[in-house]
């Protein structure tokens, strides 16, 4: 299996559509794929987009308009999609749509790990669920990327820890095989440009499982600085997601959170160690790569 960085399908350069393209995941693909690749990179606010720097081509679009899709996806070899939220069945519905109108052949869906256990009844895992159904009655090649949770997801934490060193977290010792969100923008820049992926599923999952605590001392030990792990009560941690996210989502990031407790993120894969010809990278080098996002302000 190549690398996302070596030559690809006989370096052919293929024409690909990145929906979700200003997203954790969706921009590094984008990054990787510019270089070597026809890019088109979809966002609703394009100004917005190149003046953060996005590479490729940036086309405005919305998830809503089903015609402006096909026109965005007219002349593509593959599509690449991540919606931004998962309850919203139309997004998937729209972009699935618009992709077989205009005759895209490949569909990579960033989906989640959890649609494997039967015990994940969630309401954002039950449409993912219903998301990769309908990839897969599509009519198109298709591949499925699912990815445990992002290891950036800990820049949640910054502004504590530049406030008064500490990280505030539910469940501190429940563990996770979080992921580097650039591994998965690697595994999606092989699957998008290299064959032999067509119906395949792959669960992506960093190289150990860690709970918030083994964060906070991997991030501790990267930043050089001394952090202190305070565990926040259950109503604590739904008030905080309540400010953020909608009442549904709320609940299924609590049931989330409770499977965790109960040890259901453990498993570590090698899949995305065969897709990108590395070891999955470790929480404590994804650590050392944002410094700068915990260390601004920070006193010893």
């Amino acid at each position: 299996m190549l690398s996302a960085g070596a030559p690809t399908g006989g370096d052919r350069r293929r024409r690909i559509v990145v929906a979700g393209a200003t997203g954790t995941v969706g921009r590094r693909t984008v990054s990787l794929l510019a270089a070597r690749h026809e890019v088109s990179a979809l966002t609703r606010d394009p100004a917005r987009a190149a003046r953060a720097g996005l590479a490729g081509r940036i086309v405005g679009a919305d998830n809503d308009d089903r015609p402006g899709l096909v026109r965005a996806c007219a002349g593509a070899d593959a599509l690449f999609v991540i919606t931004g939220d998962p309850l919203r069945l139309s997004h998937d519905e729209n972009l699935l749509a618009a992709a077989r109108t205009a005759g895209v052949r490949h569909v990579v869906k960033l989906s989640a790990l959890a649609v494997t256990d039967p015990r994940a009844t969630d309401a954002m895992t039950r449409r993912q669920r219903e998301c990769e159904e309908m990839v897969r009655t599509s009519g198109m090649d298709w591949t499925l990327l699912r990815p445990r949770a992002f290891m950036s997801n800990a820049l949640g934490w910054a502004p504590g820890v530049r406030r008064d060193g500490a990280v505030r977290a539910l469940y501190g010792t429940s563990r996770n095989a979080c992921v580097d969100p650039e591994d998965v923008a690697k595994a999606a820049a092989v699957v998008l440009t290299t064959p032999g992926h067509h119906r395949g599923a792959y669960a992506l999952t960093g190289p150990e499982a860690l709970s918030a605590r083994d964060q906070t001392d991997r991030l501790a030990s990267a930043l050089e600085l001394p952090l202190r792990f305070v565990e926040l009560t259950l109503d604590q941690a739904r008030e905080a997601w309540r400010r953020r996210f909608s009442e549904q989502m709320v609940q299924a990031l609590t049931e989330s959170a409770a499977r965790q407790a109960a040890g259901a993120k453990l498993q570590v894969t090698h899949d995305l160690e065969r897709l990108v010809s590395r070891p999955a990278r470790t929480f404590g080098q994804w650590a050392k790569s944002h410094v700068a996002d915990f260390r601004r302000s920070v006193r010893p």
